[in-house]
Formats: C-alpha cells, sequence, structure tokens
C-alpha cells in the first residue's frame, strides 16, 4: 500500500466516490516546508507550493491507497500537477500533488 496526502477536491467525498468508487478512510496531517495557495491551477483549484522553510505547513489528510488508486488520481489531477513523495509530521510517506512546471 502507499500513502497519498490530500489538501484540496481530493478530499471531497463526491470527488473520491467518482475516482476511486469509494469513500476513503483518512487522518489529518501536516505536510511541512510547504504553503497552499487556493485558485492557483485554472483560477480554480488549490496547490501547494515548495518553501523550504520548515515553519510552513499545510493542512491535509492523508489516505492509504493502492498503485492503482494513484493511476486513477493522476488521470484526474491531469498534467498541471506531478506526484512525489515527501514525509509527513506523523512519519508517513506520502505523495503529494505538486505544480508540474514542466
Amino acid at each position: 500500500m502507499e500513502y497519498l496526502f490530500t489538501y484540496g477536491t481530493l478530499q471531497d467525498l463526491q470527488v473520491q466516490e467518482y475516482i476511486f468508487g469509494r469513500i476513503l478512510d483518512g487522518k489529518s496531517d501536516f505536510l511541512f516546508g510547504f504553503k497552499r495557495f487556493e485558485n492557483a491551477v485554472y483560477g480554480r483549484y488549490p496547490l501547494v507550493l515548495h518553501t523550504q522553510n520548515g515553519e510552513d505547513k499545510v493542512e491535509g489528510m492523508v489516505y492509504e491507497v493502492s498503485m492503482a488508486d494513484l493511476k486513477k488520481a493522476d488521470i484526474y489531477e491531469t498534467s498541471a500537477y506531478k506526484r512525489e513523495k515527501f514525509h509527513l509530521e506523523s512519519g508517513v510517506v506520502a505523495w503529494v500533488y505538486i505544480e508540474n512546471s514542466q
């Protein structure tokens, strides 16, 4: 299993049902060294940017998911985002969707 940290629409239960076919069971967690910006993608969706400042943090939810789930989430997130692994406050290493600057 893998872990996915979410800070936006992937926390919405209807979105989860649509993408994964079920509601995910998650826990609150924090991503340090990032700031969240509203309406940063397509003027509508949030984005986290890596600041490298340990005092910056983003609150979100972390979910246990399969690789198949991650592939479904990749399609949903489009090429506007890319998925990378980061350490969370809990010690979990989770995938996070960040800006795809390419």
